[in-house]
């Protein structure tokens, strides 16, 4: 018996439990009793401490619906009613928004309509034209020039397009082409006032960029020519003179850019009447040589109306 457990033995007959006990001998007396004991121990309980670990009996487990770390509310007082309930219907998906409808506007007449008018209601319709971008006017707003002269007329005089003059004076074929046109109709025993009927086939002032004429376009010319004949059905006139590649070119269905000459010296026709076709007064201030053709023309033009007896 070693002295520990004599120790021991001596305790207990004392009645004195020990107040501590060693639970491993020091390892220098124990060498050899080690493999012993080692091979006698039970098997440590590894595999319970994942299990152990995994469910803490300290840690609450999580409320249901709650995520782990969530502190649920606390528990709805009953006596607070039942909870309300919206009725608002769930938000719809976003779609993008709708383009505008296109806005579409008013042509205006027709040509049937045109061709029905008096001379009030051309008036009108050509005031309120929308038929070409002429009529959307510029910067001064839009200012047609309507047909002046005898309506009931023997001739009809028409140009191509309303020049600057002739929109300042509100009047077609102004300015010092107009007098140079008067003095052509005298010599031919003709006036404004008593025997033609003078107008513009473009009735708007085609205007460049920056403002100043231009020539119109074949759509211009185009959308203009209802009313120009309207214009001589209503005034009966036998003979038509042209003024200028514009106006002569557009009449007769050509390419506006086609020289004059191919208009000129002959006698065409234009619905019910003669067509001649001559240079435009202002082109005869610039050149006072062609004054002769011009001359020309309106005898061609007398000769074609005299055939007529009219």
């Amino acid at each position: 018996m070693n002295p520990s457990e004599r120790d021991e033995v001596f305790l207990q007959e004392m009645g004195i439990a020990p107040l501590w006990r060693l639970r491993r001998a020091p390892q220098d007396e124990n060498v050899e009793a080690a493999p012993e004991a080692e091979a006698a121990a039970p098997a440590p309980a590894v595999a319970s401490a994942p299990a152990a670990a995994s469910a803490p009996a300290s840690v609450p487990a999580p409320a249901p619906g709650f995520a782990p770390g969530v502190i649920p509310p606390p528990p709805r007082d009953p006596a607070w009613g039942a909870v309300p309930m919206t009725s608002a219907p769930p938000p719809t998906a976003w779609a993008p928004p709708a383009p505008p409808a296109p806005i579409e506007e008013d042509p205006g007449p027709s040509v049937e309509d045109i061709a029905r008018m008096d001379w009030d209601e051309l008036r009108t319709a050509i005031a309120s034209c929308k038929r070409c971008g002429d009529c959307q006017g510029g910067a001064g707003g839009r200012k047609p020039v309507y047909g002046a002269g005898a309506r009931e007329a023997r001739w009809f005089v028409a140009a191509g397009a309303t020049s600057s003059v002739d929109e300042k004076v509100g009047q077609p074929l102004a300015g010092e082409a107009g007098k140079l046109l008067d003095n052509m109709l005298a010599a031919v025993d003709l006036s404004r006032a008593q025997d033609v009927y003078v107008t513009s086939l473009v009735k708007c002032r085609p205007a460049s960029a920056n403002g100043g004429d231009r020539a119109p376009t074949f759509e211009e010319a185009a959308a203009c020519r209802p009313f120009l004949e309207r214009e001589l059905a209503l005034t009966g006139a036998a003979t038509v003179l042209t003024l200028g590649q514009i106006a002569a070119n557009g009449l007769l269905g050509k390419p506006l850019q086609e020289p004059l000459a191919g208009a000129r010296g002959a006698v065409h026709t234009l619905g019910a009447a003669d067509l001649v076709a001559t240079l435009h007064p202002g082109e005869l201030l610039r050149r006072g040589g062609d004054k002769a053709l011009a001359w020309a023309d309106l005898c061609r033009a007398r000769a074609a109306h005299a055939r007529r007896g009219r």
